[in-house]
């Protein structure tokens, strides 16, 4: 691993300050709702929340439906990727837990 891949790896520090902007940010399920293809009248936005817990829409500027459509599932993708990254770290830690105990056994 080159010095430049360091750099690039998600550090344990920067894994919490991403799950904290999750979980303040507005609730979801987010569905993306762009005009022309999904309804027919009024602007393209962002719809947080359902029933209850419905929050304010979010509409964009600037934004291509391409970049609203990312947005509005990084909601969802972002909360599924960080525990799926828990689950990896946690394999690897039981492997690596088990590789050590497995050498320290072979050497004894």
């Amino acid at each position: 691993m080159t010095k430049d891949d360091e750099s690039k790896i998600i550090t344990p520090t920067q894994l919490k300050q991403i799950k904290y902007r999750c979980e303040i940010a507005t609730p979801g399920p987010w569905i993306s709702y762009i005009e022309g293809r999904d309804h027919t009248s009024g602007s393209s936005f962002i719809m947080t929340g359902e029933g209850e817990s419905r929050g304010e829409d979010i509409e964009l500027s600037g934004a291509t439906a391409s970049d609203q459509d990312f947005i509005a599932h990084a909601r969802q993708d972002i909360p599924r990727l960080l525990k799926e990254i828990e689950h990896l770290y946690g394999i690897i830690s039981r492997l690596t837990q088990a590789s050590i105990a497995e050498h320290d056994t072979v050497n004894c």
